[in-house]
């Protein structure tokens, strides 16, 4: 089992940046699949961004451009950098981790289900 806690939420205007941190302790092991999963009232959890071996990437298309995630295997820490933000991407985000491993791409296939660690979540908020 992998202990998540997110941390960097919080409030900001329309075209700032945020930085979420999540740090794991556990069974944690760099190849494993890790991602950052958002869910804005009303609506379903989705995919935001993910990480799979030789820290291979993908994103969703919404953030895609704006949003960068990376790992930092020394510090068994998960980031998430947000750039050019907009009111649509106020969510809570979590960040969650999986027992699987494979590249970024499969990591965002597999979707919420397959994740079976997650984090308490942090709120980002973008006002306009």
């Amino acid at each position: 089992q992998v202990q998540l806690v997110e941390s960097g939420g919080g409030s900001v205007q329309a075209g700032g940046s945020l930085r979420l941190s999540c740090a794991a302790s556990g069974n944690t092991d760099r190849n494993y699949c890790m991602g950052w999963f958002r869910q804005a009232p009303g609506k379903e959890r989705e995919g935001v961004a993910t990480i799979g071996t030789a820290g291979t990437t993908n994103y969703a298309e919404s953030v895609s451009g704006r949003f960068t995630i990376s790992k930092d295997n020394t510090k068994n820490t998960l980031y998430l950098q947000m750039n050019s933000l907009k009111p649509e991407d106020t969510a809570m985000y979590y960040c969650a981790a999986s027992l699987r491993w494979g590249s970024g791409g499969y990591c965002f296939r597999m979707g919420a289900s397959d994740y079976r660690s997650w984090g308490q979540g942090t709120q980002v908020t973008v006002s306009s």
